[in-house]
């Protein structure tokens, strides 16, 4: 400390004060930070995601494209599979780049043969339930569809498109377990926040990273409005959360064929007052989707149920941006009409 400070600190009439002033000086500069170091969450800046809904829009043509522009590998985990472009564009590009796909066990075991295929063993109702690719380590396609003729032609689905290194990271990982025949469990993801060109985003898969408590969380915090497009819904602290919140905007569209189950809770929200409907499309409303004060948006494989939050291999997109939120609200808002 410079010596001539502390004269005139000592000169001052009240000594004691002074003293304590040199004290609080003197530990302010040997002072050290304790605890927990600061999360790093990864910012990157790269391309824009991209958004795609089917069957208005074809997402079978959009993960044909990004298999093909593909230049060292493709890692994809689907519950189901028989779009023959996409079976035709994984075999061709298995010829110059690495091609690994894991398909749930109960699918479609003779659309696709050969060393880069694996199935899982579904036992007690456990279902490989992801929809998922991702592409030399830095794009990742994730979303409802499944890549076959119903979900690409028929059924209500969306797909986002994200090029990142970090979820890519993520998924890949993802991936690797159930290659290595990790179903139903795993490690944590090791990148659960990021920044792709300052958008927030969060991801997390199933049953390992506790999916349905981070749906509880965004509706706990939700301030205006819910919305949701869901194909499954039984689970019953997801409607409970939904129920604290019955005075913001809510709005619900549950798929028609598993709205009349018994265990979906269609009925039991419908009862309470909130604004719920069941979809018109002869197939299905295939999205697993929740849109949270106009400016958040929930995507992936999830349903809101026991089965893919404690069973199911499974994962959640979470994105904050209303530019986003706003493209799946119109795809909310064609349906509800």
């Amino acid at each position: 400390m410079n010596k001539h400070l502390f004269k005139l600190f000592y000169c001052d009439a009240a000594i004691t004060l002074c003293f304590s002033l040199i004290a609080i000086l003197l530990s302010s500069c040997t002072s050290q930070i304790t605890g927990k170091a600061i999360e790093q969450i990864p910012n990157e800046i790269t391309k824009i995601p991209e958004v795609y809904f089917c069957p208005r829009e074809d997402c079978g043509k959009i993960y044909e494209e990004n298999i093909a522009s593909a230049n060292t590998s493709v890692y994809c985990a689907f519950y189901d599979i028989n779009l023959k472009n996409i079976i035709s564009s994984l075999a061709k590009k298995s010829k110059t780049a690495d091609v690994k796909v894991v398909i749930d066990g109960s699918n479609n075991k003779n659309q696709i043969k050969g060393d880069g295929l694996r199935y899982n063993n579904p036992k007690y109702g456990q279902l490989m339930h992801n929809k998922f690719c991702v592409f030399d380590e830095n794009t990742i396609i994730t979303g409802s569809f499944n890549p076959t003729i119903n979900d690409n032609k028929l059924n209500n689905n969306n797909i986002i498109v994200v090029y990142s290194k970090t979820l890519a990271k993520n998924y890949e990982d993802e991936f690797n377990e159930l290659w290595n025949g990790q179903f139903g469990k795993g490690k944590n993801v090791e990148y659960q926040k990021l920044y792709i060109n300052e958008m927030y985003i969060e991801n997390y898969f199933c049953p390992e990273d506790k999916c349905a408590s981070r749906i509880i969380n965004l509706i706990n915090k939700a301030e205006k409005s819910i919305y949701f497009m869901t194909f499954s819904f039984t689970s019953e602290e997801i409607a409970d959360a939904i129920l604290k919140k019955k005075d913001l905007d809510i709005k619900g569209i549950f798929d028609s064929q598993q709205s009349s189950s018994k265990f979906s809770q269609f009925k039991r929200i419908s009862e309470f007052g909130v604004n719920v409907k069941t979809d018109r499309n002869r197939n299905k409303m295939h999205h697993k989707v929740f849109i949270i004060d106009n400016q958040t948006v929930v995507t992936g494989s999830f349903n809101p149920t026991l089965s893919a939050d404690t069973k199911n291999d499974e994962n959640l997109l979470i994105v904050h941006n209303k530019e986003i939120a706003n493209a799946f609200l119109t795809e909310f808002e064609s349906l509800w009409k």
